[in-house]
């Protein structure tokens, strides 16, 4: 079974943990795609109805969990892969930090990565075990959204907007 990695304060790696098993205390790993397109309008994905942890809320296109052996880099091109069907961008680096969802007891370090894509929606293909829906926004669509609905969002969309 694949584990999930468990990092200490300073995110270095001091264990791993079977999913499922995290406790409140416990710190890990997580990577995360925001992709906007030449319109400036934001990919967002909809979290799986039937998720345990936030389900139902729209967050970046990608975002996915560390597991043993990976790192932030490799994670998210996995993921993005698995999600949502895109294979071959570019992308940069667009933040770093600790993370803390208190009402969802989540403590992680992130790294989130930015990427410039060009599709139509038809073009991405859904993980449809993890992911409802994706959308476009418009930014303002989106800032007006986040504002009026928070509750329709994971709480750290704020830090990528």
């Amino acid at each position: 079974m694949v584990k999930i990695i468990i990092v200490n304060e300073d995110d270095e790696i001091i264990g791993h943990k079977e999913r499922g098993t995290l406790n409140p205390y416990d710190i890990y790993r997580v990577s995360a795609l925001w992709i906007e397109n030449s319109k400036g309008q934001i990919l967002l994905a909809q979290r799986k109805l039937t998720k345990k942890n936030n389900p139902g809320k729209w967050q970046p296109a990608v975002a996915g969990t560390l597991d043993e052996g990976e790192t932030y880099e490799s994670n998210v091109v996995k993921e993005t892969e698995e999600e949502i069907g895109l294979v071959d961008f570019e992308m940069k680096i667009l933040g770093y930090g600790r993370y803390s969802e208190n009402e969802n007891k989540h403590n992680f370090f992130g790294k989130k990565f930015i990427a410039i894509v060009d599709r139509d929606i038809s073009e991405f293909v859904i993980q449809e075990e993890e992911v409802e829906n994706i959308k476009w926004f418009d930014k303002n669509e989106l800032l007006k959204l986040v504002e009026e609905s928070p509750k329709m969002f994971v709480p750290t969309i704020r830090d990528f907007i």
